[in-house]
């Protein structure tokens, strides 16, 4: 019964972003749950059920679209000079997800942290996309990706690889998969 509670919530959790960090904690314990466990996964329903109402709402006035906006911005950490990358998803007006970060490790090339942070977006796009679908959601949205970097807009429009790009030659062809889709 633990089980299949910490699997609904878990379930959930795709649109009730709040609940992260308990229904986590809580699916550490699947394999042997103690009364205390389920003592806690009961307070989560509870206050499930006192936040009703809340989650991702879309209004009607969406139109349907999908918008993401990415980035790479360098070197905007003066004292590492590492990239910091982000991207925004919206659906309609709505902001759904979003992300920004120093990157850990040092990029020689510009083109190539841009062009990461724009595969990792499309990666995001298509992990809403299903999980649009597996709530029900009408898929029928325009999706329309933004990018600050000419370069990697290039890239991702040349259909041939260079030696240039060869280290980021498989986020080329990810983006590439999922704009055919498209």
């Amino acid at each position: 019964m633990y089980q299949k509670l910490v699997g609904k919530l878990l379930y959930l959790n795709m649109t009730r972003p709040d609940i992260s960090f308990c229904t986590q904690t809580l699916s550490q314990f699947l394999q042997q749950p103690k009364k205390s466990h389920m003592d806690d996964a009961l307070r989560v329903v509870k206050y499930l059920k006192g936040q009703l109402g809340q989650g991702l709402l879309f209004g009607s006035s969406s139109h349907g679209m999908i918008t993401a906006f990415c980035y790479a911005d360098w070197p905007s950490c003066p004292l590492t000079r590492r990239f910091v990358i982000g991207y925004v998803v919206k659906i309609g007006e709505s902001l759904v997800s979003w992300k920004e970060k120093k990157q850990t490790t040092m990029s020689k090339s510009s083109a190539k942290a841009e062009y990461r942070i724009l595969a990792f977006t499309v990666s995001k796009l298509v992990w809403l996309l299903g999980m649009l679908k597996e709530v029900g959601a009408e898929v029928q949205l325009s999706v329309q990706v933004y990018s600050d970097s000419k370069v990697a807009i290039q890239i991702a429009a040349n259909r041939v690889y260079h030696e240039r790009t060869k280290h980021i030659e498989i986020d080329c062809h990810f983006i590439k998969e999922n704009y055919n889709k498209a």
